[in-house]
């Protein structure tokens, strides 16, 4: 059934009566619930049912925590709300922490999991209407995003030019690395910067940001793949620590240290890079991956020589949270979307395409591609793409 075809009480803002039913016998669009608002759907497809991921039990374990449901009902978007069909969802490090309950402590299962998304507006609200329209390709970062649908206030989407899967490379790990390194690092001219994982979702864009502030920037990662890329988009010295000893070639090669570091893997990368900080050096800590499939979610360091080795050099260690900054978060987004429409910005994308089994498609995939993420597979961002099929029935 299309929607284009729809009786005139699909749009009426009075409460629906028995004709407004599918012809199919299917429910009501429009409820009691929604009777004094506007809902568009302009000759959208939508589906009654759909798939979603669900944490069905707190753990680390992406796989025994979360549960792919299917025959979903399709939620209805508010007065001031879109009805976002997802086209590309990003995979985060996070995404375990997450489902282990590491977040908000007090949030019990069953819960929706997923951060980010990318898709277009199949229907909305009336308020949400004066600001979109259906068809319109956003962006989002709101929890729930590992489904087929996703109900996104109007006010926190992102409007974009088109659907594509670059641009959710800057939702989360894009501005996580504008925000954190303008805020904390500090960087000028002449500046050494220290990258880990740096062929990372988020390590791309902290290299290439490090780079347009004039800095010298040192990237480390695990294959010759990933040196490739990152000398490719500009970092000045790759280690590969499969092949090199990081500690002894940031001893040999920068004797008086590193003045930034952005770290995201913690455990002994931690202790090694707080060894190698320069005077007055900055560690940034946007994430410590190596511990999050811990029951505890950390590894070790050797924190009890921290104070004295901060204290030595008049260093610092500062930890970043983008739920914090969200005061900042538009304006950061707005200048990364512009630096990559105008090709000053490189956003890499994994879809998977070398991963073991292909591609990474359909919810059923996100389940490899978090297990891809911590084999440290991945150059760039892991995205996931989720097919439409144009055949969706009332």
């Amino acid at each position: 059934m299309s929607w284009r075809r729809a009786p005139r009480c699909w749009w009426r803002r009075a409460a629906p009566g028995p004709a407004c039913l599918a012809a199919s016998g299917g429910r009501p669009i429009l409820d009691m619930s929604y009777s004094r608002h506007f809902l568009d759907f302009q000759g959208s497809s939508i589906p009654t049912a759909m798939k979603k991921l669900v944490v069905t039990e707190l753990s680390p374990n992406f796989r025994q925590a979360v549960t792919l449901r299917r025959d979903v009902p399709v939620p209805l978007p508010g007065d001031g709300d879109l009805l976002v069909r997802n086209r590309f969802v990003g995979i985060n490090a996070s995404d375990i922490n997450y489902s282990a309950g590491r977040y908000d402590t007090s949030v019990k299962p069953p819960f929706d999991v997923g951060f980010e998304g990318v898709g277009d507006v199949v229907a909305l609200g009336l308020s949400a209407s004066a600001h979109y329209s259906v068809g319109q390709a956003v962006a989002y970062v709101k929890a729930g995003s590992f489904a087929e649908y996703t109900v996104v206030p109007a006010k926190e989407a992102v409007p974009l030019p088109s659907v594509k899967p670059e641009f959710l490379t800057l939702m989360v790990s894009g501005a996580t690395a504008y925000i954190s390194l303008k805020n904390l690092g500090g960087l000028s001219e002449g500046k050494k910067v220290l990258v880990t994982a740096a062929a990372g979702g988020t390590g791309q864009f902290a290299v290439q940001l490090a780079k347009k502030a004039k800095c010298h920037v040192i990237g480390t990662c695990s294959s010759d793949e990933k040196s490739g890329f990152l000398k490719s988009i500009g970092c000045d010295r790759v280690i590969n620590y499969k092949t090199e000893n990081v500690e002894s070639v940031l001893r040999k090669d920068y004797p008086e240290g590193v003045d930034v570091v952005y770290e995201s893997v913690g455990g002994k990368m931690f202790d090694l890079a707080i060894n190698s900080l320069a005077t007055k050096g900055r560690l940034i800590v946007i994430g410590f991956i190596a511990g999050y499939q811990n029951p505890t979610g950390i590894q070790p360091i050797k924190a009890e020589f921290l104070p004295a080795k901060l204290l030595k050099k008049s260093a610092s260690v500062q930890g970043f949270f983008l739920n914090h900054y969200f005061s900042e978060y538009k304006m950061a987004l707005q200048h990364l979307l512009k630096m990559y429409e105008k090709g000053e910005l490189v956003c890499e994308v994994d879809l998977g395409d070398m991963s073991p089994e292909g591609k990474f498609i359909g919810l059923e995939s996100v389940f490899r591609a978090v297990d891809y993420m911590y084999m440290g597979k991945n150059i760039g961002k892991i995205v996931v793409e989720l097919p439409h099929s144009v055949n969706s029935k009332l």
